[in-house]
């Protein structure tokens, strides 16, 4: 028994991952300017008023990415 092959129901590639792959990139460029320029301002505070920038801002990204993961993996 062979299987035959139709193009027709051959699922076509999809341009949402390279899409989403260059979305994220974009995004997180612009998060690491945003952290940047945040860091500058908080150089001059005490080590515990730093600690939760830091957190937030090392572990805020993936935010703006879950919904377009999710994109991606419909």
């Amino acid at each position: 028994m062979t299987a035959k092959f139709d193009k027709d129901t051959q699922d076509q590639p999809s341009l949402r991952k390279p899409a989403g792959i260059i979305l994220m990139l974009l995004v997180i460029l612009l998060w690491c300017g945003i952290a940047v320029t945040l860091i500058d301002y908080l150089d001059g505070l005490s080590f515990w008023l730093q600690l939760p920038a830091y957190i937030i801002l090392g572990v805020g990204w993936i935010f703006p990415i879950r919904p377009l993961l999710t994109w991606m993996s419909r």
